[in-house]
């Protein structure tokens, strides 16, 4: 343990230290320069490195990525469209899709809505007891998503009718009598996929909590108190007053939590690796790239990942210009 303390210690350091360097070798650079072409060009030395690594890092894999989806599976001829046309043209794609988009129906909505709940509860208590509360909402973030889907996973267990339940559900339907439930094998009307939703919500209110708390503290009480002197009820004052003026944030908190729910894989690869129609789209690219080696099906779904997130990131960044221009 020490040592991989003293490990992460030196690399941090070494980047920092490399990362002084590159600066430093830019600045000398433009200060060769004559003065006007200094003063040029030594904005654009700094911002160098950061564009390199953008360039290395995200689209030079973007660009791969794309032309691998046009071949074989494995990489050696081109093949066109036909990754996209054989996916789409399976069943169990289709639903792996389906239970996709419950996830993004569902989770984002309801963590916003959980995140709202708790934050205008918490604003009731006195400071001591809103800062616990948030804490404790607040903690499961500080959880790997792994480490949350095990102890979960502990959660829904089942073990055979007459033996110790593991699980503490099945210990609290077997204490009142009833057989144990095989919680995450029940597909009818994909109540296993909302047991796993229902982890995801609990390791995510957290930030909706936190964000819609701070906007709400940001709304000017003088608005309030007026519109309560007008003779306004507290619902009314909720839905006119107050979440008009935290949109923006509610649609960054949608927003971000949508594309968490849009590529989430680790928590259906723990709790059910996909068995039991609970899979999705992240859990299917790596089974396809890591299972099947099936280079090409691989790429053809992180493209259609890519074409369905980037005009939410394209509406997001209109909404971020439109607020700061207002």
């Amino acid at each position: 343990m020490v040592s991989q303390v003293l490990s992460t210690v030196l690399t941090v350091l070494a980047g920092i230290a490399a990362a002084l360097a590159v600066y430093w070798v830019l600045n000398k650079l433009a200060e060769v320069l004559p003065g006007r072409w200094e003063d040029r060009i030594k904005p654009y030395l700094y911002i160098a490195p950061a564009i390199a690594a953008i360039g290395v890092y995200l689209v030079y894999p973007t660009v791969v990525t794309v032309v691998d989806s046009l071949k074989s599976s494995d990489g050696t001829r081109f093949v066109g469209l036909d990754n996209f046309s054989s996916l789409l043209g399976t069943p169990a794609f289709r639903q792996t899709l389906l239970n996709s988009l419950l996830w993004i129906a569902l989770v984002p909505a309801a963590c916003i809505a959980v995140g709202l709940l708790v934050a205008l509860l918490a604003d009731r208590l006195s400071s001591s007891a809103e800062n616990a509360a948030k804490t404790i909402v607040f903690l499961p973030m500080a959880i790997s998503a792994v480490g949350s889907a095990t102890v979960w996973r502990f959660m829904y267990a089942a073990q055979p009718a007459g033996t110790e339940q593991t699980g503490l559900l099945n210990g609290v339907v077997t204490a009142f009598g009833h057989d144990p439930v095989p919680w995450l094998q029940q597909s009818t009307a994909h109540a296993n996929s909302m047991l796993l939703m229902i982890m995801l919500l609990w390791g995510q209110a957290g930030f909706s909590m936190v964000l819609l708390s701070a906007a709400i503290k940001g709304v000017p009480m003088e608005t309030l108190e007026a519109a309560r002197l007008d003779g306004a009820g507290e619902g009314r004052i909720f839905w006119r007053i107050i979440i008009p003026q935290i949109r923006g944030t509610i649609i960054t908190v949608f927003v971000t939590v949508l594309i968490t729910v849009m590529k989430v894989f680790d928590v259906v690869y723990v709790m059910t690796n996909g068995s039991f129609n609970t899979n999705v789209v992240g859990l299917e690219f790596f089974n396809q790239l890591y299972t099947n080696y099936n280079y090409g099906y691989a790429s053809a779904i992180v493209v259609m990942l890519l074409i369905a997130i980037v005009p939410i990131m394209i509406y997001q960044i209109r909404q971020f210009r439109a607020e700061e221009s207002a």
